[in-house]
This record gives structure tokens, sequence and C-alpha cells, in this order.
């Protein structure tokens, strides 16, 4: 085997590491690399209800087709990812990373010239299905990578998309909103780019399938013994409850914040994005500090805070002006977004030997619940109205409750060893 210090004629370059021999540390050259990439992924994915009002506009939509974009594209992405998570887990495709960013290139370069709903939903499409390929295998290197520093390389890896998530508005803004639909052909340079590094790092993951395979087995033996079948079963579904409330609540800050301070305070479509760009990069801040958090203080304790910790802000939301909604949204974003990288780690070490099949069932609920949600939420905001619609997600924090029944897994390991 050859030693991290050597560096053959044919390793990838600066931004992946050559590390075949298991690391004592994070690998932070790929972990840095793969968050890059997933910042390219997520700024791609966040194009999409960035630019809703230009579309609702220009190819005359109503709120249920607002809609109807979002479910599609979540979907796509939600419904693949435990299948690709699943696979993967017993054949890793390295290279396949790169490929689901092909998928995103093709769905930018159709929406970019999509003339009706049709058209705009197959794009959406592809672009979920990158998405849905990326998440998996993604999620498997940080985990491979993290040098058992879990919650850190999670966040990691995590906060990249967060930060994607909160440029795409930001872009969408700058570049979309003057000079229109076919605008969007630009960002198809984002995507090229990610195929390249995602190139990259499918070479160095491919070097070191052999400790990924020796870090499942050890996983499985290690824990095997440490809950039942049934308590991993209750306690997956109280994770999902959770993912629940979280993306619900995101679907409605996601979608439709900027059209909820247009129709409240009369502001520009610029400025509501503006504003969602303060959210979302709220979110980004929120996502680095869950997971090192989760590594000293336990995941259950990250969880607890996080869901249930949002609940007074979010009740203010609605009737706050436009100034301490700015601060709300901001607030609830730093707390809520610490959640996802605790429950994902979590449901990994709850199912040890499972990274990306666990990988692929949260990424898909969160796409899916986002999806789901948006398609409701804008049913209900043409019917009741865009306040109502805040009003009753305001509550939907209180299923942090639940957390209350999930089993300290630091605690039980501990008497497991004993």
């Amino acid at each position: 085997m050859r030693p991290a210090t050597e560096a053959p004629a044919n390793s990838p370059p600066s931004c992946v590491a050559d590390t075949a021999e298991v690391p004592s540390s994070p690998v932070l050259p790929v972990l840095l690399a793969l968050s890059f990439a997933h910042l390219v992924n997520d700024t791609l994915q966040s194009l999409i209800p960035a630019i809703y009002p230009i579309l609702k506009t220009e190819l005359r939509l109503d709120y249920s087709h607002v809609g109807l974009i979002t479910l599609t594209n979540q979907l796509t992405a939600s419904l693949l990812q435990p299948l690709v998570g699943a696979f993967t887990d017993r054949r890793p495709q390295p290279f396949s990373l790169a490929i689901g960013m092909g998928s995103t290139l093709l769905g930018l370069i159709l929406l970019s010239s999509a003339t009706g709903l049709a058209l705009v939903l197959v794009a959406v499409a592809f672009v979920g299905i990158g998405s849905s390929v990326f998440h998996p295998e993604a999620s498997r290197v940080a985990h491979l990578s993290s040098g058992g520093r879990l919650g850190f390389a999670q966040s990691v890896f995590q906060v990249g998309g967060n930060a994607g998530s909160s440029l795409g508005p930001l872009l969408a803004a700058a570049i979309v909103v003057s000079r229109g639909q076919r605008s969007i052909m630009w960002f198809s340079l984002l995507a090229v780019t990610g195929i390249f590094i995602l190139a990259r790092i499918g070479g160095w993951y491919r070097k070191n399938l052999a400790r990924h395979r020796a870090r499942r087995h050890a996983a499985i033996v290690q824990h095997s013994a440490v809950l039942s079948r049934r308590r991993v079963t209750l306690s997956l579904a109280i994770l999902i409850a959770l993912v629940f409330s979280k993306y619900f609540y995101l679907a409605s800050m996601s979608s439709y914040y900027t059209f909820f301070l247009i129709q409240k305070f009369g502001v520009s479509v610029r400025d509501s994005q503006l504003h969602l760009f303060i959210f979302l990069l709220a979110i980004a801040a929120g996502t680095f500090l869950g997971g090192p958090i989760g590594d000293r203080i336990g995941r259950k304790a990250v969880i607890w805070v996080s869901i249930l910790g949002v609940a007074p802000f979010a009740l203010a939301l609605p009737y706050a002006n436009l100034f301490w909604c700015g601060v709300l949204s901001a607030i609830i974003g730093l707390i809520l977004a610490s959640a996802f990288s605790a429950i994902l780690v979590y449901a990994q070490e709850l199912v040890p030997g499972k990274v990306g099949t666990m990988a692929g069932l949260f990424f898909g609920l969160a796409f899916g619940l986002g999806g789901i949600g948006s398609a409701v939420l804008g049913a209900m905001a043409d019917h009741y109205g865009m306040r109502f619609v805040f009003q009753l997600c305001s509550y939907l924090p209180f299923i942090g409750l639940l957390t209350a029944f999930l089993p300290n897994l630091e605690i039980r390991r501990a008497i497991a060893a004993q």
C-alpha cells in the first residue's frame, strides 16, 4: 500500500488528497472539495425556486403550478435516493457523482429554453435525478474521509450544500431577474465545473474502496447488539417525523417566503430574494455548527434544540414587521439547520454498515417531504392565502417533542462495550 506522502504520477490534483491509509483525522482536502461540489449542486438546485416569480409571470402559472414544479423536482430527487444508496452500499460507484452532475447540466439547458409547463417539469426532473445520484455517494465519501469525526465531516459536506442553496436566490436576483429565463444557460458553466471536481473525487474514492468495506464490516460487528430491531424501527419512525417537521416548514420558507413578503409588505422581487438569501445563509451557518456540536455533546441533544427550539420564533414570524421578519428568519434558519447533520449521523449510527442507505433515505425524505409540502402549501395558499399558510406552519416545530423517545446511543454503546 502506497504511503500517503507519496504522490503517484496519476494522482488527482491538490483539491483531492490521495490517502490510502486509514486516517486518524479528517481528510480535509477531500472534504473541502466535496463541500464545494455540494455547493455547486445545491446552487443549481436552489435556482429553481428562486426563479418561480419569473416563471410564474412569463409562463402565466398559478401557485398550484408552482407547487407542481417543486413536487416534480423533489420527488425525482427523493424517490431514487434510497434506491441509489441501497445499491451503492453493496456496489459503490465512485464515478456516479460526475454522472449525476451531468443530468443536472441537461436539466439546466432545457429549463433555459422551456416555453411551457410540460417542458419545465421535464427540465426540473433531470435536475432532481442529478441530485438523487449525488447525495448518497457523496455522503459516503464524507463518512469515509471523516477520520472518526462523523458529525464534523457531515457538517463540512452539508454546509457547502446550504451555502449553495443561499447563493441560488442571490445569483437569480443578479442574473436571471434582469436578463430573463434564457440567462439560466450561464449556470451550465457551474455544472461543468462540478463534473470535473466530482470526477477527481471519484478517483480518490475508488482508491479507498477497500477501507470503506473494512469500516462497514467493523461497524456491523461492533454495534449489532446495541438496540433491538423493534427499537431501531421506532427510532427511525421518530427521525422521519422530525424530518417531516423540519422540511414542511422549510418548504413554506424556500418556496413561498418571497411571495409572503411581496404580498404583506409590497417589496420588489429582487428585495424579496435578498431576504430569502439571508434566511438561506443562516441555514448554511447553522448546518456547520450542528455536526461538531453533536460530536461533543451527542446527536440527541442537538436534535432537541434544533427542532423544538425554533417554535417561539416561528410563532412570531407571521405577525412581525419587515425588519423583524428578517431577524426572525435568520434565527430560525440558524437553529433549524443544525438538525439535519445530527439526524443523518444519528441514523447512520443507528443502522451501522448502511451509510448510503441512510443517506439516501434521509436526503430523499428531505427532498420528497419538501416537494409534497410545497405542493400542499401552494394549494392552501390559493384557497386560504399566504399568511394563513405561515400561521399554520408555525406550529410544526412542536413535533420536536418526539425527540424524548429517541435512545441515547452514546450511553448504550458504552454499556454494550463493558
